[in-house]
């Protein structure tokens, strides 16, 4: 090989040489870098608290809270149960006087009746409220604060739905609602509707039929009562009866026609459920006890001492009182310049007083012996404009109708019996 040969072949080789440990140090530079790269990272996570390479401090357990513990003793009122009785458990006489005092103008605790639903609540074993179910709308509520009770009455919630009953009379009222899976409540409120344009015990007829679109209470899924009747039919010996729920301006509930007349009377036929009539009306009459002959304008209802008497029609109470000849007694201003009268009573019903607002068939007292009288029975009177006239021969005229604002209500409470057709003409109601 000559000289000249060998000299390339030397410079191809330190070529070579060159390229790879430029390649080498190429390479490491690289990894040096990617190696700083990651060293990085990792310092930042872990800075951040996500990754640590130095041992965690096991952090301490924050001190929980503890909860209160509410507990609820529910019941009914047992024959004899008081107040004192339901609570001596968490309260001392003392204590329960107070609360008792609490409640005097809500409701008194000595009106506790056998049956009632009942409920106290205590936190940590400490009394903490009183409830009481007074009837299926109002309860009682006593709850314990700084200074002492606060007691207030609360409606009762529940889960409303409304349905529509329909039934076709076989027999009778009753029966056709328990066909129809319903309770004998209903008949009740469909006589209360109707119960002065059809006698439910003469005038029903086989294949009769109603319709009821009717309110239904329900408290934990479970069928408690009947809440309001919205609307009602009932075909009656081929003749078509409706009726409406509305309240009145007084605030009392209503059944309208479709037509806006009231399917109310005026008054109750008699102020009391009675036996016999021991005395008529009369404009001369031998006084039992005074022996002379004076008028007697009024009815006298014999009736066992405490017979509830009711209110004859919706009114306000003018007079509660007491006289030697009438004895404890009542007076209520009805509507169209109608008066009624109460009289020889036993006591007032609690709560009664001047000024107060009545509906018919309320209870306002009960019969007694009090003033001149003979024995337990119930004088009952009417005026009309003033002069006293004879209650069996009164005439009845039907409650105030409907007024402008309530017929536009009416127009669209007849779509709950008629709600894809033109409201039907019903028939005329009996006078």
């Amino acid at each position: 090989m000559s000289i000249q040969q060998k000299i390339s072949t030397k410079k191809v080789c330190l070529t070579i040489v060159s390229a790879i440990i430029i390649a080498g140090i190429a390479y490491g530079s690289l990894t040096f870098t990617q190696n700083k790269q990651t060293s990085e990272n990792t310092t930042s996570v872990a800075s951040s608290g996500d990754i640590s390479n130095t041992p965690a401090t096991p952090s301490q357990p924050a001190e929980q809270v503890p909860q209160p513990i509410i507990e609820v003793v529910s019941g009914k009122i047992g024959k004899g149960e008081t107040a004192s009785t339901l609570l001596n458990k968490w309260l001392s006489k003392a204590e329960v006087y107070r609360l008792a005092s609490a409640t005097d103008t809500t409701f008194r605790l000595t009106s506790l009746r056998r049956g009632r639903p009942y409920r106290v609540v205590t936190t940590d074993g400490e009394f903490t409220r009183f409830e009481y179910e007074i009837d299926n709308d109002k309860y009682l509520s006593v709850a314990k604060i700084d200074n002492g009770y606060d007691a207030e009455l609360k409606d009762i919630e529940y889960d409303v739905i409304t349905e529509r009953v329909n039934g076709t009379i076989s027999s009778n009222l009753y029966e056709a609602l328990a066909a129809a899976g319903e309770k004998a409540a209903l008949a009740a409120r469909i006589g209360d509707i109707f119960g002065w344009e059809i006698d439910f015990i003469r005038d029903i007829r086989k294949n009769d039929n109603f319709t009821v679109v009717v309110e239904k209470r329900f408290r934990d899924g479970k069928f408690q009562s009947y809440g309001k009747i919205l609307a009602a039919r009932f075909m009656n010996q081929g003749n078509a009866y409706e009726g409406y729920y509305l309240k009145d301006n007084n605030g009392f509930t209503q059944y309208y026609t479709a037509e806006g007349k009231n399917l109310r009377r005026a008054f109750l036929k008699a102020p009391l459920s009675f036996t016999r009539i021991s005395s008529k009306y009369s404009n001369r009459r031998l006084h039992p006890i005074l022996k002379t002959y004076r008028p007697h304008h009024g009815i006298d209802y014999a009736a066992p001492r405490g017979t509830p008497v009711s209110a004859i029609g919706n009114g306000k109470v003018i007079k509660i009182a007491r006289s030697r000849g009438a004895g404890k007694y009542v007076k209520i201003r009805h509507s169209n310049g109608y008066e009624s009268a109460y009289l020889h009573l036993n006591r007032f019903a609690r709560g009664l007083k001047v000024d107060k607002k009545v509906k018919q068939g309320q209870t306002i007292a009960y019969v007694g012996s009090t003033g001149l009288s003979t024995g337990p029975h119930l004088d009952f009177r009417m005026k009309k404009n003033g002069k006293y006239i004879n209650p069996t021969r009164a005439i009845n005229p039907r409650a105030p109708k409907a007024t402008k604002e309530q017929l536009v209500l009416l127009k669209e409470k007849v779509k709950l019996l008629h709600p894809e057709e033109t409201p039907v003409q019903v028939a005329e109601s009996k006078v």
